[in-house]
Parts: C-alpha cells; structure tokens; sequence
C-alpha cells in the first residue's frame, strides 16, 4: 500500500486491497466498492464530498487514508488534438503522459517508470537514465488525471480514455506489481471498465515477465521488436542480449495462445534510415514471424538530437510496408501525433533525476558533438 505521512493513498489499490484496507480498520468489505467509485467513476478526492458515507466514517478515512494523484506540472495541447502531461511523481522526478485522440477513440500512452533502465539506442527516454519506478497510484493516477481533465466523470459515461497503452516511460515489466495492480483498475468496473482488449502492455522482451504476466492478467501485449535479427537487434535494444529472439518470441507465443481466444500479438517495429529498413530487412521480419499470430505497426522514427538515427522517406516506409503484406502480414504505419509538443513516441524524456549517470555520459557526448544548448551542469544529481 502507498503511504504518505502515514496515511494510505487508496488511489492505487485494487478493489481486494481496498476491502483490506477497510476490513483492517474495523470495517465491512462494501465499503471498498462505495470508495473506488468515488475515485475513479467521479475523480473524487475529498472524503467530505462522498456523500453515501457517513461521517463517522468519513472522519476515520480522514485520519488514516487520503487519495492523492501525481502532481501536474504542465499541460500542452498539439494542433492536432494530442494532449501531453508532464507529473512530478514521488521520488522528484517527472513523467510524461499522452493522450491521443482518433475519431471515437481516446488512446492514453502511460509511464511506468522515472526514466528507463533499458537504453534503447533510438529512444530519447532511455538517454535520461533510470531514477524509480512508479508506485500503482502513480501509474493509475495519469488514466485519473486524463479523465478529469476533460470533466468526463462520472467515468462510466462519455469516457474520454477508451483504450490505454503501457508504453510511456519506462519498461512496464521492471515495473511489474504496480503496474499489475494499475491495469487491474483501468478493467475493473468499479474502475474504468475498459475492455481487456483495450488495456496494451508493451515490451522490449523481459521474458520471465512475460510468462509471469500470463498467470496475473490478460491484456494485450505488444512486442516492440525494432529489428529482424539478433545482430542488430542485440544493438538497438540490448535487453536482446540477454534474451534473444529464439528465446523472446516463443514466449510472446506462449501468453496469446494461452489467452484461451483468437488474440494478436502486436509488434512494434520502429524504422531507422539505412537501419533496418531495407528489403533484406523485411524479408527476415516475414521468415520470423511466419508462424507469431500478430500484426504488425511500422513506426517511423521520431528524430531527437544527436540520436545518430534519421526517419527513413516516405518511399521506403511504403516499400517496407508493401513487401510485409504481400506476405500476408496486417501491417500499418503509425502516424505521427504530438511531435510539436514532443509527445510522439520516442520523444518523452520527462525530467528524471538520473540514478544511473547514463544522462550525463549522454550530454557528454553531445557537448562533443557541439551542442551549445547544453549546459555544463544539466542533469547532475
């Protein structure tokens, strides 16, 4: 349970924590029902305003609880419609949340992490370092943050968040208890109800998580693969070099086969000029998945400053795309949304605190480089 000057913040607990909670401070179990409708259908945070509680009860829940969000430190809106929060999280450092809205649908993109302990060398992220992950208050608290926002409370009517997608900041699988417990709210119906089809989780490849995920939950999972082969993958995301791809896929297959439905696995395929976008390239993609059930989303890179990496044209992306269908692959290519307000994928960096000095090697490199913008103390902690 989250805890703050000694009270327990009821915003990240699951409804079995919640009749916990209640039963561990000398009261019925339905309580926890009354409380988390309040917090999630209404986006209430005043114990005086639940008006079906009494106020002995309310009195004791004052003392001992509270539901306290992240903090938002900004807000931005793209010409597009794109919405980006920046939240100050417990440890100091700061996250990105994404919402993205397209016709009927309201995707929101959520951190799990204060940075990100992986260093994909293509995502801007991972160049902040690592501080801590974030606790299941911090994580449900941006699909409870979004909601509010737009007034769409109670939560049950005219949602605004329709479907959410693990794939902010962070690698949500190091993260794994807390972000169980989030996405166990989002599809709770004292929660967000959101289908199970509708909740993502996105990877880089921890494989024991991933098998461990099967056993706790049953939202969609999505692969992000990057490359075709172990060569280059093993460069892109290093995590590959300790689970390589005759290890990671056979688990991706296990836990959509073993959602006991005709369910995809989605792969998540960022392309990189002269990287991995090459026929060559395509060709490996279809040998190896020829027997994964999924479909594919092709991403064109998001440029940041002194990645090293360039989008690849408009030619290429189409040409990459083509040769995969033919092949009988689902493919589409993402659109890019928000990066005026950097908030495409790739693109959120936060403000994290970075316990891993990885930033700091990072703006060493860029001063090099000649970036003047840099300054000499930027991200020391």
């Amino acid at each position: 349970m989250t805890e703050s000057a000694g009270k327990v913040n009821l915003l990240g607990l699951t409804q079995p924590q919640l009749e916990q909670f209640f039963e561990s401070i000398g009261e019925k179990r339905f309580r926890a029902g009354q409380v988390m409708k309040w917090i999630h259908h209404f986006g209430v945070d005043d114990f005086d305003a639940m008006s079906n509680i009494g106020k002995a009860l309310r009195d004791k829940l004052k003392a001992r609880a509270e539901v306290r969000g992240p903090e938002i430190v900004s807000e931005d809106i793209s010409s597009d419609g794109t919405r980006k929060w920046v939240v100050r999280v417990a440890s100091g450092s700061c996250v990105e949340t994404v919402y993205i809205p397209q016709g009927g649908r309201g995707t929101l993109c959520v951190s799990s992490q204060a940075g990100c302990a992986l260093d994909c060398s293509f995502c801007s992220t991972g160049k902040q370092g690592f501080n801590s992950d974030l606790t299941a208050a911090e994580v449900i608290g941006q699909v409870w943050i979004a909601n509010k926002s737009f007034g769409t409370v109670p939560a049950k009517i005219d949602r605004a968040v329709t479907n959410v997608v693990m794939m902010g900041m962070g690698e949500p699988l190091l993260n794994f208890d807390n972000v169980v417990a989030a996405m166990h709210i989002m599809m709770d119906d004292l929660g967000y109800g959101i289908s199970k089809r509708k909740v993502t989780l996105s990877t880089s490849g921890v494989v024991p998580m991933i098998d461990k995920l099967a056993q706790e939950i049953d939202v969609s999972l999505a692969l992000s693969l990057h490359a075709p082969n172990d060569e280059l993958r093993n460069q892109l995301v290093p995590i590959n070099k300790k689970y390589p791809l005759a290890v990671l896929l056979p688990a991706c297959r296990r836990y959509i086969e073993g959602l006991g439905e005709k369910r995809f696995l989605t792969i998540e395929y960022t392309l990189l000029k002269d990287v991995n976008d090459q026929p060559e390239h395509a060709a490996q993609m279809i040998e190896l998945l020829r027997d994964v059930p999924c479909k594919i989303n092709l991403i064109p890179f998001n440029p940041f400053p002194f990645s090293g990496y360039e989008r690849p044209s408009n030619n290429a992306i189409r040409r990459f795309q083509d040769l995969l269908h033919k092949a009988g692959h689902n493919v589409t290519v993402r659109t890019t949304r928000g990066d005026d307000i950097d908030a495409a994928c790739g693109q959120l960096v936060g403000q994290v605190m970075d316990r891993t000095r990885r930033s700091e090697r990072y703006i060493a490199v860029r001063q090099l480089n000649g970036d003047s913008d840099v300054p000499r103390s930027a991200n020391r902690t």
